[in-house]
């Protein structure tokens, strides 16, 4: 069985919804509780196997690359003050997997940010991973995308059930179901209106892909907005070969929005036992 080592997670927006927090700091590093956003798609992505992180930065982002590397004035001061359990889960991180950064220097579009990790990937299928997209799951999403990429050998797009009231702010799949979580993706329309969508299942969390998407990356024109998007990418990619879609179970929440930020931050806080009890009574 082939194994998936890679994972691209793009990292290079503006996070403007945010400014002017994010002015000076990059948005995937806002906290959920007392852990950076992007640390959850990191560590789901290593528990799913992932060995290499390929990070797709931009200007400001070097507070990404800070936190994941390792702080000997941080780690010595946990040390001489006996902070041993911090100082273990300080030391985690930098270990968690290899990073590698590579800089988009335009913002051309997330199709753009996945090419500028060709070279790194070169002939290996990798998982694409957005970092905004905190799915709250009983099952690892990205290790179910791989698993349903390695039994039928196409590419994967992850897909959850969005109410009706969401339908418009997601891409949405016209499918064909398969076996269990698992569906033919036909189509897929951009924020459609409710009448218009073909199905309620949402893209989210990412894609499991091969490295023929970069030849249809690079001779794409940009489309909405002038950018490069790789849904687009992928449409194309209906027209020589199937792709499938990998339905999770869970709660999204869209933590690259304000509403979705402070609903997440509130809902893992009250998973955390020295804050639950506190909160309840606030909440």
């Amino acid at each position: 069985m082939l194994k998936i080592k890679k994972a691209v997670i793009p990292v290079a927006g503006f996070g403007t919804r945010f400014l002017p927090a994010t002015k000076a700091q990059p948005k995937e590093m806002l906290p959920i509780v007392d852990k950076p956003s992007v640390q959850y798609a990191v560590e789901e992505a290593v528990a799913a196997g992932i060995e290499d992180i390929i990070l797709i930065t931009g200007q400001n982002k070097r507070a990404i690359e800070d936190h994941f590397d390792s702080h000997f004035e941080l780690e010595d001061n946990l040390r001489r003050k006996k902070k041993t359990e911090k100082l273990k889960e300080i030391q985690a991180i930098s270990k968690l997997a290899n990073f590698i950064y590579i800089r988009q220097k335009s913002p051309l579009g997330n199709g753009h940010a996945v090419l500028c990790a060709k070279s790194v990937i070169g002939n290996d299928p990798f998982v694409v991973i957005w970092p905004d997209d905190l799915i709250d799951s009983p099952k690892n999403t990205i290790k179910q995308m791989i698993d349903v990429y390695q039994k039928y050998t196409s590419p994967v797009i992850g897909v959850l059930q969005v109410p009706d009231s969401d339908i418009e702010k997601y891409g949405i799949i016209k499918n064909k179901h398969i076996k269990d979580n698992v569906h033919e993706m036909l189509d897929i329309v951009e924020k459609p209106s409710l009448k218009s969508a073909p199905s309620n299942l949402a893209s989210l969390k990412g894609y499991v892909l091969g490295p023929e998407i970069f030849k249809i990356l690079e001779t794409m024109k940009p489309g909405k907005g002038g950018e490069i998007w790789l849904a687009d990418a992928v449409k194309k990619l209906l027209l020589t070969q199937s792709v499938f879609a990998c339905e999770f179970k869970g709660k999204i929440y869209d933590v690259g929005s304000k509403a979705g930020w402070i609903k997440a931050n509130i809902a893992y806080a009250r998973k955390r036992p020295e804050l639950k009890k506190e909160l309840k009574g606030y909440i």
